[in-house]
């Protein structure tokens, strides 16, 4: 019985990495995604890297999608584009 509780209330958290235009170039910009992105439903974290440009969301699946979220970027003023999930490890082992 347990374990049928503990199966239906797990959520499907996933992460979606972006990267934007304009470009991220100081905590301000930092703070205008952030701050914007934390209303959208089902955003559980948010993570901005300016050096290597990208933001990473870790959302509920079940609640929002990779669509919803980069389309969201158009209302305070970024285009985001998804990149691949492995594409950080591949900047930080160039550096």
């Amino acid at each position: 019985m347990l374990l049928t509780a503990t199966v239906a209330l797990a959520k499907d958290i996933r992460t979606l990495l972006v990267t934007t235009q304009p470009q991220m170039h100081c905590e301000s910009c930092e703070n205008r995604i952030k701050g914007n992105l934390r209303f959208e439903r089902g955003v559980k974290k948010i993570e901005t890297n300016i050096p290597q440009q990208c933001v990473t969301i870790t959302y509920d699946a079940e609640k929002t999608t990779p669509e919803k979220l980069i389309e969201s970027f158009t209302r305070f003023g970024y285009t985001a584009t998804e990149l691949p999930a492995d594409s950080t490890r591949q900047q930080q082992q160039q550096h």
